[in-house]
């Protein structure tokens, strides 16, 4: 069943876009994973078809696009491989930041560079003892006259590597109370005196996507760069989230339909015993089950997806489509890979890669021990 929110305007992207990346993208992600990047000339490539923040303005690049939009692209990036999900971070994540609370002239300066793949953007939130606890962040920006002082460590940053530009979770008042009142937001641009790259960071999975470390030692950040205003970072997260864990939900059931399409054309060619796998009622079980789970979750993300369009309050069901679809994605990706038998095993096999990138998806953009949290005290029990 088609999505109500897909018009033809929206297929027509997905065809254009499955035909860019059949040529830009599927040929080399084996080599991507292998030097654990996403070259700039991708995302060049990408701005100059218009697959980069297309929600945006004219005046800045874009061509007002519905959120519909950006459903297909990270649908369409997932199918290469999770290891694209920078951009979907970028497009849909840090950019929408900018946008929302960033000034006229803030806007001037960014945006536009955001839409061309010449500036490449980064969240730093996590830090070495804090994590989806954001209260708890200890990165600290001191201001001075027309400078703030930024002091402290990021890791687990997606982009980290190479981005141009990082939203950084500071607080500007860390004697705050309640702790989260001192939250402010400051943009870091890449050749800002005092801020260096840890190293890029050694993962399970998603080895084409660049996480690294983020080091702030006496970093000068202009004043000017304070986005939105000082003392308000937390609740500009909170309004964002929901849109963050609902772009992990669509890659998650995009990967699960990935995984079924791979394993139900192996197991017909597969032969065991004289005959397919396929024909054995374990095998139809086992793929029935998961394909009657993809297209439940499916209808409730989609549901989920047209509520967000439509500016609703969707926290509760945001949250409880991260954490099944997440937990699904990893279910799908461990019985798919049994499917496959020994070669589900073998690098060689989309499978296998799958299998190292879908457990990750259950920890980003908020655990979800935190989603069942948010959800309970959505329901009153909290």
């Amino acid at each position: 069943m088609k999505a109500g929110y897909i018009k033809e305007e929206h297929e027509i992207l997905r065809k254009s876009l499955r035909q860019f990346l059949e040529k830009e993208a599927y040929p080399y992600f084996k080599e991507w994973e292998k030097q654990k990047a996403i070259p700039r000339s991708f995302w060049k490539k990408l701005g100059q078809q218009g697959y980069l923040c297309p929600w945006l303005d004219e005046e800045y690049g874009g061509f007002n696009a519905d959120f519909g939009y950006s459903v297909i692209i990270n649908e369409e990036m997932e199918r290469v491989g999770t290891g694209l999900i920078g951009i979907g971070l970028h497009n849909d994540i840090v950019v929408p930041y900018l946008s929302a609370y960033g000034t006229e002239d803030q806007k001037k300066r960014w945006l536009s560079k955001c839409t061309t793949g010449e500036c490449v953007t980064a969240i730093a939130m996590t830090e070495p003892g804090a994590g989806s606890d954001l209260a708890a962040v200890k990165t600290s920006a001191q201001k001075t006259e027309d400078h703030y002082i930024l002091n402290g460590e990021k890791t687990f940053i997606t982009n980290g590597t190479y981005a141009d530009l990082v939203l950084v979770v500071c607080k500007t008042d860390p004697k705050a109370s309640p702790a989260h009142k001192g939250i402010s937001l400051i943009v870091v641009e890449k050749d800002t005196p005092g801020f260096t790259r840890g190293k890029q960071l050694e993962k399970v999975g998603l080895h084409s996507q660049d996480t690294s470390e983020l080091i702030f030692e006496d970093a000068k950040v202009p004043t000017s760069n304070l986005l939105g205003k000082e003392g308000e970072g937390f609740y500009y997260l909170m309004n964002q989230l929901q849109q963050e864990r609902l772009i992990v939900g669509i890659g998650a059931i995009a990967a699960c339909e990935r995984m079924l399409e791979l394993t139900i054309q192996y197991v017909k060619e597969r032969q065991a015993f004289g005959r397919s796998i396929a024909s054995f009622q374990n095998t139809q079980f086992k793929l029935a089950e998961m394909q009657t789970e993809v297209e439940i979750g499916r209808t409730f993300l989609d549901r989920t997806i047209e509520a967000h369009m439509q500016a609703e309050d969707v926290v509760k069901q945001v949250s409880m489509a991260k954490w099944w679809t997440t937990e699904l994605v990893k279910k799908v990706a461990l019985e798919c890979m049994q499917l496959h038998g020994g070669y589900g095993y073998m690098e060689e096999y989309e499978i296998a890669r799958r299998f190292r990138d879908a457990p990750v998806t259950a920890i980003y953009a908020g655990t979800n021990e935190v989603m069942k949290s948010i959800i309970a005290k959505k329901m009153g029990l909290v």
